[in-house]
């Protein structure tokens, strides 16, 4: 992300699940009623996952709440969306998710020159004693600043 991109959302939680790899900068194929649920900050992304599907990527369970002044051309709210992306990044990103056991995870949202864009994340899912190693060498991180700052005044 840039100085001229605007956060919608971030997935904090991605983190502490998911060891990161790579990162991709996607865009989302999106209905106007759906746009205009993003501008306003209504979308729910916390089991959120995307796959490849006939050689195109797929967002899965995001929520997009509806927007109350459209009526009856409102958007459904847990629709699949299409991410666009090059081939070549596709077919790269294909043979890891089969081969390695990788997950395609949204990690953001935000805008771009107007448009929306989403942060789309490599991982392979942590299991527990991963995320307690994780919270313990946070833990001593800390301490060991908080520590250092003493020792300073």
């Amino acid at each position: 992300m840039t100085e001229d991109s605007k956060v919608i959302a971030v997935n904090r939680k991605a983190w502490h699940n998911y060891s990161i790899d790579e990162r991709y900068e996607c865009g989302v194929e999106l209905l106007g009623t759906e746009v205009k649920s993003f501008r306003e900050g209504r979308i729910s992304f916390p089991d959120a996952w995307a796959e490849i599907m006939g050689g195109e990527v797929w967002l899965r369970s995001l929520t997009v709440a509806e927007n109350p002044f459209s009526s009856i051309f409102n958007h459904v709210p847990d629709r699949k969306k299409k991410l666009l992306l090059h081939k070549a990044e596709i077919k790269r990103i294909s043979r890891k998710v089969e081969e390695k056991g990788y997950t395609l995870i949204p990690l953001s949202f935000y805008f771009k020159k107007g448009r929306v864009k989403v942060e789309l994340a490599l991982g392979k899912g942590k299991k527990s004693f991963d995320k307690r190693a994780d919270i313990r060498d946070r833990d001593i991180k800390r301490d060991m600043a908080r520590e250092s700052r003493e020792r300073i005044v």
